[in-house]
């Protein structure tokens, strides 16, 4: 009796010491600066000079081969003002479970899991610099040629003086020959009553479908070109009014890379104002970007790498707004530094930090 408990207590010990030597101590520090000074036509967005800092570290812990992961941390965002007032401070906290090609994400984490960038059709870029993390469920599948992602984000809860408002978002890419790729986007917004909400306050629900077809035309070291098109279709109702609105647009895109530093992205659209109960509801309801209101809209990004490995992207660049009504001009230098372990056990690797650039976007 007393060999065969033995036995299973060093089978438990051995097991224990497993488990601890699969642990992995995970850390990472993403840092971001922005200077932004928009002018021009403000029928849809006001001229304004946004100036912020944003600190996310994060600290986790991987099990079993990055099977599981836990994380926690903060994402603080600062304005830039003299008396410091403005700031926010938002909680990360999230679980991940990973097997094979698929991976599951809950609590409050950051969209830059998300693989691609979300239009600004969906996401303005003012709700992407203040609002970096979700709150809610991320489910992903890549594969080398094909990925897709499923979130759910609880952007509101209900009380007496907010709406409840949640997000559901679903993207997907598929290569096929070569040059040829389809992706698309699907959002649903739902903005429900407050609590004891007064007579006449009605259910809201804005759903949007935007798929595309997209050509790598070119495809080098030092020059890429790419192009997109694809139409946008919008449903949108107050359920208090009991009607539907269905406006749809065209869409067409050109995304240029030079000489590995030179980014240069042109957007075009034409049909119906894409948010016809922005002026009811505003961002809570309809998230993204108010040019998409216009009959014609046209956005031109020119950005400069000046400084772009694995640990720093410094940019500058300006973007240009033109619609049938109106033209934007936005200036714009940011900065955004990444290190996590990964990074730092090879930072004296020149290959490792020149070959893999960071993404200096902000999401």
């Amino acid at each position: 009796m007393l060999r065969r408990f033995a036995t299973i207590l060093s089978l438990c010990v051995c097991a224990a010491l497993g488990a601890v030597h699969a642990q992995q101590l995970e850390w990472s520090v993403d840092f971001s600066s922005m200077f932004q000074n928009r002018e021009g036509g403000d029928e849809q967005t006001p001229d304004q000079t946004i100036l912020f800092t944003r600190l996310a570290p994060e600290v986790g812990l991987s099990l079993m081969d990055n099977t599981h992961e836990i994380k926690g941390g903060v994402a603080w965002f600062q304005p830039m003002i003299d008396n410091g007032a403005g700031y926010k401070v938002l909680p990360t906290i999230y679980y991940n479970f990973h097997h094979g090609k698929w991976d599951v994400t809950t609590g409050m984490f950051p969209r830059s899991l998300l693989p691609l960038k979300p239009s600004t059709l969906l996401w303005s870029d003012s709700l992407s610099f203040t609002t970096p993390n979700a709150r809610g469920v991320l489910i992903r599948h890549q594969m080398p040629n094909c990925a897709m992602a499923l979130m759910v984000d609880w952007r509101q809860m209900q009380s007496t003086t907010q709406r409840e408002a949640f997000n559901v978002y679903f993207q997907a890419l598929k290569h096929f020959y070569a040059p040829v790729t389809l992706l698309g986007e699907v959002q649903i917004n739902h903005l429900a009553k407050r609590k004891d909400a007064p007579e006449g306050e009605g259910v809201n629900d804005d759903i949007t479908l935007f798929p595309r077809i997209a050509v790598r035309a070119i495809r080098k070291p030092k020059a890429k070109l790419a192009f997109e098109a694809g139409p946008v279709v919008q449903l949108q109702r107050n359920r208090s009014e009991g009607k539907w609105h269905t406006p749809c647009r065209f869409f067409a895109s050109a995304n240029a890379r030079l000489w590995s530093w030179l980014d240069i992205d042109q957007e075009f659209s034409i049909g119906k104002d894409a948010f016809p109960l922005y002026e009811q509801f505003g961002s809570q309801l309809n998230l993204g970007d108010p040019y998409w209101r216009s009959k014609i809209y046209s956005r031109t990004d020119i950005k400069a790498h000046i400084v772009n490995n694995r640990f720093v992207d410094l940019n500058a660049g300006v973007t240009l707004h033109a619609t049938d009504k109106t033209f934007g001009f936005w200036q714009q230098i940011s900065c955004r530094f990444y290190i996590d372990q990964d990074v730092w056990k090879h930072r004296r690797d020149k290959h490792y930090l020149n070959s893999r650039k960071l993404a200096g976007e902000l999401r």
